[in-house]
C-alpha cells in the first residue's frame, strides 16, 4: 500500500523503499554538494578544474554553453560511489554467496563477479589504447616528413575515437557494477544464528512477568480512561497511525527523553539534536535505498531529500568524507530526534495504539570506533540498554538476532523485547547493531592510526605508516518513546486505574509519582 502526505509549500511526501546494499566499500570521486536548483556550465567548469576527474567522466557531464543541469540531471551525472573491495568479494565468493543466501538477500553475486571481470578487461583495453596514443603523440614531437606526420595524425584520430568509445563503455559498465554490488549485504558475525527470526538466540532474560490480581487493560484503554491520547482527532488531521499525546503523557515523553539523555551522558556520550530531513544519498550511504514499494522511508517529491526514520542517519553523516585522528576515537553520540516511518505492510491488532506509528520521538546512541574495538563497543551498548530498562523495573529478554532478521548494514544485532501485559506478548523496544565498516566505507569516514599502533601493526603486515583505515560504526536505541509508554502504562497499572511512575523518571517529571484519573 502507498501513502501520500502533503507538507508546507505543497510538496508531496511519497513512500519509497529501503533495500539492502553493499558491504566492503571505499570512497571515490568527490561529491557535488547541490544547494542550488541548477548546475551551471561555470560551476561545472570550476568543479572539473578543482578536482581531477577521469577524462571520460568529464565528458560524461559536459554540457553545451549556456545550458544548465537540473537536479535530476545532476544526480545522474554525479552518483556517489561506494568503495567496494571487488577483489575480496571474488576471493571469498563462497562465503559471500552463503551470507547472501542466509540473509535472504536479492543480491546477484554471479552478475557482480561477471561485471567485475568485464570491467577489468575493459580497463586493460583502455590502458592499451592510451599507451598507443601516447606513443603516437611522442612521435609527433620529432621532425617528420609531411606524409608521415599526416599518417600519425590519422592514426591518432582513430585511437582517440576508439578510446572515447571504450571509456564511455567503461563508465556505463562501472555504474552497473556499482548498482549491483551495492545490493550485497554486510558479512555476518560467525556467532550469529542462521535462519529466520524464530532462530534468534536468547542472550539474557531480566525479571519475570508481573502477576496481576485484577483484569489487565492495554495501553489504549488506559490512555482513554486517563485522558492521555487522542487517536481519533489525529486520524482526522493526519491519517491512521498518528496520535496526540495529552496531559501526563506529554510529561512522560519529555521525562523519558531527558532521562535517557542524562543517563547516556553519564557514560560519556555527547548529546545532539539532528536534522530530520536529509539527502537521499545519505540514506543510501547508511545502507538503505529510498526507492520502490513496501518502504519505510518518506521521500519528498521533486527533491533529493527524505524524512529520517532514525537519528542514526544524520549522526552517521556528521563526519562524512573525513579523516579522524586516532586520539578522537571512540566518538560517542546520543541524539534526540523525531522519526518518520511508513510502516508499509503493517496491520492487525499487534500494531494497535502507540505500538506502530508513523511519527515518534527517539533517543539514539551512535559510536564511531577503531575496528578492533567494535565488538566491545557493541557489548557496551547492549549493556547500557539492559541497565536502562532494568532500572525502570521492566521484564525483558535480549536476543541475538538471526541472519534472516538482519538489515543489510548489520554485522550483528541484539534486540530487546519487553513484556507488554495488555498486549499479552513481548514487543521490541530497542536494538543494538554493529555495522563494522559497512557504513563508513560508503560515508568515507576514516581514521589515521597513531604512530605506535601503526608500528605495531606493520610488524604483523597489517598496515604501513600513514595508511588510513575505516572506522567501525554502531547504533543502539536508548529510548523509543511510544513503545516505552506502552510498557510503562501496561506494566505499572493499578487496580484503581492509575499508573505508577518508576522512581528514576520522577525527577524528570516534576516529582510526579502516579498518573490518576481526572477528578481523583
Amino acid at each position: 500500500m502507498a501513502f501520500s502526505y502533503t507538507c508546507l509549500g505543497g510538496a508531496t511526501l511519497r513512500t519509497l523503499k529501503f533495500s539492502s546494499c553493499s558491504s566492503i566499500l571505499r570512497p571515490s570521486l568527490p561529491l557535488l554538494s547541490p544547494p542550488a536548483k541548477t548546475l551551471t556550465l561555470h560551476s561545472l567548469h570550476h568543479l572539473t578544474k578543482t578536482h581531477k576527474f577521469p577524462p571520460f567522466l568529464t565528458r560524461a557531464v559536459s554540457v553545451p554553453a549556456g545550458h544548465t543541469l537540473d537536479e535530476e540531471e545532476t544526480a545522474k551525472s554525479y552518483q556517489w560511489k561506494a568503495t567496494i573491495d571487488f577483489k575480496w568479494i571474488r576471493d571469498n565468493k563462497d562465503a559471500v554467496a552463503s551470507n547472501i543466501k542466509s540473509r535472504n538477500s536479492v543480491a546477484d553475486l554471479d552478475l557482480v563477479l561477471d561485471l567485475y571481470e568485464r570491467s577489468l578487461n575493459l580497463q586493460k583495453e583502455v590502458q592499451r589504447l592510451r599507451g598507443e596514443r601516447n606513443v603516437v603523440a611522442n612521435k609527433m614531437k620529432g621532425k617528420l616528413e609531411p606524409l608521415e606526420r599526416q599518417e600519425l595524425i590519422e592514426e591518432g584520430k582513430i585511437l582517440k575515437e576508439g578510446l572515447l568509445t571504450l571509456e564511455e563503455d567503461l563508465l556505463k559498465l562501472t555504474e552497473k557494477l556499482q548498482k549491483e554490488a551495492q545490493c550485497i549485504p554486510n558479512m555476518a558475525h560467525p556467532e550469529v544464528p542462521i535462519g529466520g527470526e524464530d532462530c534468534s538466540g536468547l542472550r539474557k532474560t531480566v525479571g519475570s512477568p508481573r502477576q496481576f490480581d485484577f483484569p489487565v487493560k492495554d495501553h489504549v484503554q488506559l490512555g482513554k480512561e486517563l485522558d492521555l491520547f487522542d487517536f481519533d482527532a489525529a486520524s482526522e488531521v493526519s491519517g491512521s497511525k498518528f496520535y496526540y499525546l495529552k496531559n501526563e503523557a506529554v510529561m512522560l515523553e519529555m521525562g523519558l527523553t531527558n532521562w535517557a539523555i542524562a543517563e547516556t551522558m553519564k557514560r560519556g556520550f555527547t548529546p545532539l539534536t539532528t536534522p530530520e530531513i536529509v539527502r537521499s544519498s545519505l540514506v543510501e550511504k547508511c545502507g538503505f535505498q529510498p526507492r520502490g514499494s513496501n518502504t519505510q522511508v518518506y521521500s519528498i517529491e521533486d527533491s533529493d531529500q527524505c524524512l529520517i526514520g532514525t537519528a542514526e542517519i544524520p549522526v552517521g553523516g556528521i563526519h562524512m568524507d573525513s579523516i579522524l585522528a586516532d586520539s578522537q576515537l571512540p566518538l560517542k553520540y546520543v541524539a534526540y530526534s523525531h522519526c518518520f516511518r511508513t510502516e508499509a505492510g503493517a496491520a492487525g491488532s499487534a500494531t494497535r495504539g502507540l505500538y506502530r506509528v508513523h511519527q515518534f520521538s527517539k533517543v539514539e546512541m551512535f559510536i564511531l570506533c577503531r575496528p578492533e574495538d567494535s565488538d566491545s563497543c557493541h557489548q557496551e551498548l547492549i549493556e547500557i540498554e539492559e541497565d536502562l530498562f532494568s532500572s525502570l523495573g521492566l521484564h525483558f529478554k535480549t536476543l541475538d538476532m538471526a541472519t534472516g532478521d538482519l538489515g543489510a548494514p548489520a554485522y550483528r544485532k541484539f534486540d530487546v523485547e519487553a513484556w507488554m501485559p495488555g498486549l499479552g506478548r513481548y514487543g521490541e523496544i530497542s536494538s543494538a547493531s554493529n555495522c563494522t565498516d559497512y557504513q563508513s566505507r560508503r560515508l568515507g569516514i576514516r581514521f589515521r592510526p597513531s604512530t605506535e599502533q601503526t608500528s605495531s601493526n606493520s610488524k604483523k603486515g597489517k598496515a604501513n605508516a600513514g595508511t588510513t583505515q575505516f572506522v567501525h560504526t554502531l547504533n543502539a536505541t536508548a529510548c523509543a518513546v511510544p513503545r516505552m509508554i506502552v510498557c510503562l502504562l501496561e506494566n505499572f497499572q493499578q487496580e484503581d486505574g492509575s499508573v505508577v511512575i518508576p522512581e528514576p523518571l520522577r525527577p524528570f517529571m516534576g516529582g510526579l509519582d502516579q498518573i490518576r484519573q481526572k477528578g481523583q
